[in-house]
């Protein structure tokens, strides 16, 4: 039994994404391959609504309580991901877990100390939600045969059109949601230079701060052999390991 491909398109904000993710969708359909595009947060079920609300800064949730929405938001589309995979419908997802984790156990609370030996005071961050924390709600979800995390400076994504108009949309969030992301990736990658994980997975760096043709070029040199090859594996889940 053969089945399509599941491809993850992650990145920063404002690191080009939606476009790129709009690119290959069109590529792949010229190519005469059947595709479906998803996106998340799906702002257009009750859940996604709720989330949308919260990321336009027009209400406000509890850490925890956004995080597990933006789960559930997921796990809403789960089946249908396994039987679009299985019909062989290639999905191309416009972000997915490794967001939500990265976004949320980026979130820090800022303490303030003064040394009694000093009249200046000293700054520490606290995660407010731990990574373990944050990954154990998606863990089971269908995984994704192919992560490309389109990676940019938060510098570089500042000086892009629209950039601040969310409520993540901060430099010093979007630097350490980057390096949630590379913690992502290093767990997910092997030494191999392919970045062929042990499960069969992959996770690949993507410059994006190059002009868009070039990242479209590369995007769509890791990802035509895979939708053109022959994928014969069971759907993969995430993190299984991680159950005790």
């Amino acid at each position: 039994m053969t089945r399509a491909p599941f491809i993850v398109i992650e990145g920063l904000d404002r690191s080009g994404k939606t476009t790129q993710t709009s690119l290959l969708q069109a590529r792949l359909e010229r190519e005469g391959i059947s595709t479906k595009l998803m996106k998340f947060p799906d702002r257009t079920t009750t859940i996604g609504q709720m989330i949308d609300s919260y990321l336009k800064s027009t209400s406000e949730l509890d850490d925890h309580v956004i995080h597990l929405l933006f789960s559930a938001n997921r796990w809403e589309m789960a089946s249908t991901i396994e039987t679009l995979l299985n019909e062989g419908t290639t999905i191309i997802c416009d972000r997915y877990a490794f967001s939500g984790i990265a976004f949320s156990a980026s979130k820090v609370t800022t303490t303030t100390t003064t040394p009694s030996s000093s009249s200046s005071t000293d700054a520490t961050t606290v995660p407010k939600l731990p990574f373990e924390w944050c990954r154990a709600p998606d863990v089971g979800l269908p995984a994704p045969d192919l992560v490309l995390f389109l990676d940019i400076s938060p510098e570089q994504a500042r000086l892009r059109g629209g950039y601040g108009e969310e409520r993540y949309e901060k430099e010093e969030m979007q630097a350490r949601v980057r390096q949630a992301f590379k913690r992502l990736g290093d767990e997910t990658r092997t030494s191999s230079p392919t970045g062929v994980a042990a499960s069969g997975k992959q996770w690949l760096v993507v410059d994006a701060g190059r002009e868009r043709d070039e990242v479209s070029a590369e995007m769509w040199s890791h990802v035509e052999l895979l939708v053109k090859g022959t994928l014969t594996s069971p759907i993969g889940k995430l993190w299984n390991d991680k159950i005790l």
